[in-house]
């Protein structure tokens, strides 16, 4: 053993001797050099284009591959990157694209925002505030004002000005489906009807709505609100899920927000439309004069795509930050979804139940995919080791189609909007999400993908019916060792299509993880949440802990592990939690549990989630010891 040992260390410090080609990139460079460490580039985006050249002439020294090295500091590309497959390395000569030794290198999608001003007499201000608030106009993006509903002041979230500070809720008196419209409590906010931006966040069970308001009918002690299209009609037409009427603890919750005239809490924000205007009120000990003020102008920071003819191969990512890309539709067509944070583009109830797939069904229901920060599209041999997702509007990285082979490990998502890590198919637009998706070209599925050792925390954060860790129609992922908290509906998911028919999905581990804290606004809820039939799938030698009694829960649907509808193939042993507090419904035959509880030995409970430096020494001092 101890010869196997020396082996392997000596293979390792002969692979470190093969050095790859380097090309070196700095915010102080210029796209003009040679791109050498004395010389380096200035963008991110010409490194690219120069290893692409460098491929396609077959360069001298790339045989071992190539470097892309980032120096320290913030690297604003003008448009998402785009890798192609013209970019794609292999075994022997792979591309990276990395920070230098002890450097953060980032990747934004920001712009900054300047010449505050202290002090407005907007009418639509509350007088005891005009003198409080700061005010600029919007940095340009080419001769447009970039318009944002996000902005981070410092590095900290700011929140869109709302009725109620620390995203606190009130509980609706109706919600008509035949009129279209939801009456609330009037509030006693001055002015608060005369936003022509105002909007309403809606909880409803395990998702929530954004929906545009295009009137209000004020009473005294009620008003009755009216909204936009489209989101009106597939708000008040899909079924699953809507608000809850007289529920077992009363009815569903809503806030209104963005309107300048409840603009009244620190850490507060809005920005007027068309006039570009940015508003903000300071939180205690911000200086505005001299604050680091960010909005992004991108939703997309990088794109990697193949096809399934030409895949896109060998790419590594390596201690590199994505920060500050945007998260937009809301503003221009609601946000009305089905699950997991995918927005609905038709739904209805159907009046004769029943697909060929499915007798019982009694909804259809099309859907479309998220935005995310970063996109992955048939490709293969890819990984990010080390990264930072953060400060990012919408999903934060999509392995979307066609992924193969490929790692996320190490990594740290953390302040995302939306889901942290999405990953396989979530068959969308033409095809009715209910029906299973068994592609005719196995290539279209994501298989073997390893997400290891990654810290995901305090996502979700605009769309609470995101979820940390959220895997479609897939084969062969493995989910092991990750630490997923505070989210605000479940931690991690798998599976789609409600059907206990063969679609493809099997082979699937989550294993050795670590969630807590989730559920903190909604319910229907799992620690672990699965859907459909997945073959030869395991859950194991997880740590569940920490489920939130989400405040405005309607009834008390809430599990450590839920296995929802159709769930079968699966083997879940082993699992601690602090209560045996799981739900099924309609689970299939061909499931095994065995021994999930509190009972569950404490040696596995203590090393689920990370591995830490210090596991990382242990293993590294046993193996010395053989």
């Amino acid at each position: 053993m101890k010869k196997l040992f020396v082996y392997f260390i000596s293979a390792l410090l002969s692979l470190h001797l093969l050095q790859a080609q380097e090309l070196y990139v700095s915010t102080k460079g210029d796209d003009k050099n040679e791109g050498s460490k004395s010389a380096p580039l200035k963008s991110v985006s010409h490194a690219i284009k120069q290893a692409r050249e460098w491929r396609r002439l077959n360069h001298p020294g790339i045989e071992n591959g190539i470097s892309i090295i980032l120096d320290d500091g913030v690297y604003n590309e003008t448009t998402a990157l785009f890798l192609r497959p013209e970019d794609s390395g292999s075994s022997q000569s792979p591309t990276y694209i990395k920070a230098a030794e002890g450097a953060k290198a980032v990747i934004s999608g920001g712009a900054p925002v300047k010449g505050w001003q202290k002090g407005s007499s907007d009418p639509r201000i509350d007088p005891k505030f005009q003198s409080k608030i700061w005010w600029t106009d919007a940095p340009l993006l080419g001769n447009r004002k970039i318009e944002s509903r996000q902005m981070w002041v410092n590095g900290e979230k700011a929140q869109r000005a709302s009725q109620f500070p620390n995203g606190k809720l009130e509980r609706m008196v109706d919600f008509d489906p035949i009129t279209e419209t939801i009456t609330i409590p009037t509030p006693s906010i001055k002015g608060w009807q005369n936003g022509k931006q105002l909007e309403m966040l809606i909880h409803q069970r395990w998702a929530i709505a954004i929906l545009r308001v295009s009137s209000i009918e004020q009473e005294e002690e009620n008003s009755v609100i009216r909204f936009h299209q489209p989101e009106s009609f597939l708000e008040f037409s899909h079924p699953w899920p809507q608000p809850v009427i007289n529920g077992e603890k009363g009815n569903s919750s809503f806030c209104l927000m963005n309107a300048l005239e409840l603009l009244d809490e620190p850490g507060e924000w809005f920005q007027d439309y068309p006039s570009g205007r940015i508003y903000y009120l300071p939180r205690v000990g911000e200086d505005m004069e001299s604050a680091e003020v960010i909005i992004p102008a991108q939703e997309t920071l990088l794109k990697i795509a193949g096809s399934p003819e030409r895949p896109i191969s060998h790419i590594h990512f390596k201690n590199i930050h994505f920060e500050h890309a945007a998260w937009m539709s809301p503003s221009y067509e609601g946000h009305v979804t089905l699950q997991g944070g995918f927005p609905i583009i038709d739904a209805y109830k159907l009046q004769t139940p029943g697909l060929p797939e499915k007798a019982e069904l009694e909804n259809q229901a099309w859907i479309r995919r998220p935005e995310s920060a970063i996109t992955v599209s048939y490709a293969n041999h890819i990984s990010f080791d080390g990264c930072t997702f953060q400060h990012l509007g919408a999903t934060g990285l999509d392995l979307v189609e066609g992924v193969a082979n490929s790692q996320i490990s190490n990594c740290l998502f953390t302040d995302i909007g939306g889901t942290a890590l999405l990953i396989g198919t979530f068959p969308d637009e033409g095809f009715e999400t209910h029906i299973p998706y068994k592609p005719a070209h196995i290539e279209k599925l994501c298989t073997d993908i390893d997400i290891h050792n990654n810290l995901i925390t305090k996502v979700t954060n605009e769309d609470w019916g995101a979820v940390g860790i959220g895997a479609g129609y897939v084969k062969g992922v493995n989910i092991t060792h990750n630490e997923v908290s505070h989210v605000n509906y479940s931690g991690i998911c798998i599976g789609w299509g409600w059907t206990p028919l063969e679609s493809g999905m099997s082979d699937n581990r989550i294993e050795s993880n670590y969630i807590h804290h989730f559920a903190q606004q909604l319910y229907d809820v799992g620690g672990i949440y699965t859907l459909s039939n997945q073959p030869r799938s395991t859950i194991k030698n997880n740590r569940i802990d920490n489920l939130v009694d989400a405040p405005y829960a309607t009834n008390d649907r809430a599990f450590y592990i839920y296995f929802d509808e159709a769930t079968d193939g699966f083997t879940v042993e082993n699992n601690w939690c602090p209560e045996e507090l799981f739900g099924t419904n309609r689970p299939g035959p061909n499931s095994h549990w065995i021994n999930n509880g509190p009972n569950v030995d404490e040696d596995i409970k203590l090393r689920a989630g990370r591995i830490t430096n210090d596991n990382l020494l242990n293993m590294k001092l046993t193996l010395q010891n053989y």
